[in-house]
C-alpha cells in the first residue's frame, strides 16, 4: 500500500495544528486522521517559486502520494510545526524538497476543504508564500517528494489548466485565483513578478476549473 505522506516515514507519529475557522490553535491531531475523507481543519502552506524571469517553479507530486499522487503542484506543499510561523515552517521545507534555501514573503492565506477520491482529503487554513529563485540550477530534487518540474509562464500556466484541470492540485489553482489579494506592503519588492501573474481576467479563466475541483465551493480567503 502506498504511503500517505512519504515526507516523514513516521506519518501516523507527526501531528499538524488543528486550528478554527480564524486560524487560531486548538490542538494538535496526527497527521493521518487530519487526512481522512471529513478531514480536520489544520494549518498548512503553499510556496510559490518564480526565476528572475517571471516563470513559476511547478511541481510534480511523487506517485508515491496516496491524495494526488503524480498531480502537478505549486512548488512546495506542507504543514508548519508547532512554534513556527508560515514563514519559517516553509523556509525549513523548501531544502527539504528542492535542495535550496530561499526567502520567503507571505502573501494570503485561504481555507479549502477537498477530497480525493474515497481515499483522504485536504481541510486546511493555507498560508501562500512567494520567492524568487536566484540560481536554478541548484535545484536537486527529492524523489520521494517531487516527480518532476517545470517552469511556466502565466499563460502557458492557465492554458494547461483550462485543458486539464485535474492534473492540478487544487490548493494551488486556489492559490492562483487570490494571487491579486496578496498583502499591499508585499508587493513592492514583488512587483516584477506579480505584475506578468495578477490580471484581470485570470479569475475569470480559473472559475471553471475550480468548480470542477471544488462543485460545494468549500473554498474561501482568510483575512
Amino acid at each position: 500500500m502506498k504511503e500517505l505522506y512519504s515526507e516523514d516515514k513516521r506519518a501516523d507519529m507527526e501531528y499538524l495544528i488543528l486550528v478554527d475557522s480564524n486560524d487560531k490553535p486548538i490542538g494538535t491531531e496526527e497527521k493521518v486522521k487530519c487526512h481522512l475523507p471529513n478531514g480536520k481543519l489544520h494549518r498548512a502552506f503553499t510556496i510559490l517559486l518564480f526565476n528572475k524571469e517571471g516563470k513559476m517553479l511547478l511541481t510534480q507530486r511523487s506517485m508515491d502520494k496516496m491524495l494526488w499522487p503524480g498531480d502537478w503542484d505549486g512548488t512546495v506543499a506542507s504543514h508548519p510545526r508547532q512554534s513556527e510561523t508560515y514563514v519559517s515552517s516553509a523556509e525549513r521545507r523548501l531544502p527539504e524538497e528542492l535542495g535550496i534555501s530561499c526567502k520567503l514573503d507571505y502573501l494570503f492565506k485561504f481555507e479549502y476543504h477537498v477530497p480525493y477520491k474515497d481515499v483522504g482529503s485536504e481541510n486546511e487554513v493555507c498560508g501562500t508564500l512567494i520567492g524568487i529563485v536566484d540560481d536554478p540550477t541548484k535545484i536537486k530534487l527529492v524523489k520521494e517528494e517531487i516527480n518532476d518540474i517545470k517552469w511556466n509562464t502565466l499563460d502557458d500556466l492557465l492554458n494547461d489548466i483550462k485543458k486539464s484541470p485535474q492534473i492540478y492540485c487544487p490548493w494551488m489553482i486556489v492559490a492562483l485565483y487570490f494571487l491579486s489579494e496578496s498583502k499591499k506592503d508585499i508587493l513592492p519588492q514583488h512587483n516584477s513578478i506579480l505584475n506578468k501573474w495578477v490580471r484581470n481576467d485570470v479569475k475569470q479563466i480559473l472559475e471553471k476549473p475550480l468548480k470542477h475541483h471544488f462543485p460545494d465551493n468549500k473554498w474561501e480567503l482568510k483575512k
